[in-house]
């Protein structure tokens, strides 16, 4: 049986909402494979009372009778409704059939499944929160789904009979690594944790990804077998992801892959440019459903710059594109042999920045200034090419850290040529940005710096990979 990792907020808050004494409507949503089932069935195990699951691409007619089927099983009274307004009601009927006192769950998952052309299913569930079960101090409701751009737009950002109704609402996101090294030691993988930081390159901490992984294979022999091999399960995935997401999902992949070919980002105008959308909402409510699902990450840069920059930020999607799209099903060890190669070792210090940037809180943490208020952002120069900052922290106790990160298999060495190319970005950022603190190099590498007078002399911070696994 499948043991329950990581999610420890998501749990406390899926705790607190049964030892309330108010009707709870949560929302649970976030890409395929997250977890977003699994989560509720192993929380709520023992509260559910009623649970039904959207078919996708059936009319209403076969939606009502799947959904009698699955209350008929507790509520032998149950009659096949003609419409969903019947079918709540009928619901209705059974909590309140119910005599206990303790919470009651009312599951419903793949929420946007259920809702077909005309089936007025939206409007009926809305009827039967409003007029029913926000009466009802002992129901929780959950409502869960893994279409993006119906969960944001209709059910969180609702205009109509859910503005404003909804208790909870949990974005359901990947693993972090503390998470992912949980998961494979309870399925008895024993991997080093700079092996796990090339897995996480690799399948991004989507726990489904990871639950295919085999004790006793090396990381290559993994990447073979998942990525490379005919019927590799990361082979077709990325094809999937976005129908299954997103209305219109075509805008969402053009915007995805022309991310994952610039590592510094793009602006919203910049997106244009190389998507070929049309400006206005329909680029803006894009640009929200990938960032709201965990694809793109919005950055501020450094000192308040107008144009935000958008980074791809899922990782197997960077790795599909750079690598798994285009390729032939290959015989084993072939992954050995892209790894060989400097572009690889390029493209990897590049996927491992955008990890350090999504464990910022653990940074902070190994820092120890999670005391203080800081922000964190980038930085390009306005008058030399090249000199770029892609993770800068700045504190309000007048220190900035400007983060370089490495992604090695030794300790990592500083030369005389790059210890001259650190010190001309740290004063082309100090003439650029004008700034008054003090500047902090701070290194994040994978197995630390090997002491020489370069690093003596321009570094003081050094973290390592071991800090970004930190349960905060």
């Amino acid at each position: 049986m499948r043991k329950l990792i990581g999610r420890e907020s998501e749990i406390k808050l899926l705790n607190e909402a049964l030892k309330s004494n108010s009707p709870e409507l949560i929302v649970i949503y976030g890409r395929r494979r997250i977890g977003k089932t699994f989560l509720i069935n192993q929380v709520y195990k023992k509260f559910i009372k009623f649970e039904v699951t959207g078919i996708n691409n059936v009319n209403l007619k076969n939606q009502l009778l799947n959904f009698h089927l699955k209350l008929q099983k507790s509520y032998k009274k149950a009659k096949l409704p003609k419409s969903w307004f019947e079918a709540f009601d009928t619901l209705a009927e059974y909590c309140s059939s119910l005599k206990s006192k303790s919470k009651k769950v009312v599951f419903i998952d793949e929420f946007p499944w259920l809702d077909s052309r005309k089936s007025n299913f939206l409007p009926a569930f809305e009827n039967f929160w409003n007029s029913y079960a926000a009466k009802r101090t002992d129901l929780i409701v959950i409502i869960c789904g893994s279409a993006a751009s119906y969960m944001i737009n209709k059910i969180i950002n609702s205009k109509r009979g859910l503005h404003n109704r909804l208790t909870q609402k949990i974005n359901l996101s990947p693993f972090k690594l503390n998470e992912v090294e949980k998961l494979l030691k309870y399925k008895n993988v024993k991997l080093t944790r700079y092996d796990i930081v090339q897995l996480y390159m690799t399948t991004g901490g989507i726990p489904h990804y990871l639950e295919k992984i085999k004790p006793g294979e090396s990381v290559a022999q993994i990447i073979d077998r998942l990525c490379f091999e005919k019927n590799g399960f990361l082979r077709s995935e990325f094809n999937n992801i976005f129908i299954s997401l997103f209305d219109q999902h075509e805008n969402h992949e053009e915007i995805v892959r022309s991310l994952a070919k610039v590592r510094k980002g793009l602006t919203r105008n910049e997106i244009l440019q190389k998507s070929k959308l049309s400006s206005g909402g329909t680029l803006t409510k894009t640009l929200n459903e990938l960032e709201e699902s965990g694809f793109i990450e919005n950055y501020t840069p450094y000192k308040g710059t107008k144009n935000a920059i958008y980074r791809l930020s899922d990782e197997y999607s960077m790795f599909y594109l750079k690598y798994i799209e285009g390729s032939k099903p290959t015989g084993k060890s072939y992954w050995m042999k892209i790894q060989g190669q400097q572009s690889y070792k390029t493209w990897a210090g590049f996927s491992f920045e955008t990890i350090c940037i999504k464990h910022i809180d653990e940074i902070i943490e190994a820092l120890k200034i999670s005391g203080i208020h800081s922000t964190h952002g980038s930085w390009i120069s306005k008058g030399r090419i090249g000199a770029q900052i892609d993770l800068l922290i700045d504190r309000d106790d007048n220190i900035v850290n400007l983060c370089e990160m490495k992604f090695y298999n030794s300790a990592y060495s500083i030369t005389k040529k790059y210890a001259e190319e650190i010190t001309n970005k740290v004063n082309a950022f100090l003439k650029d940005t004008k700034t008054t603190k003090s500047i902090f190099t701070t290194f994040i590498t994978s197995h630390g710096l090997t002491e020489n007078k370069y690093s003596r002399q321009l570094v003081q911070n050094e973290l390592t990979i071991n800090d970004l696994f930190s349960s905060l």
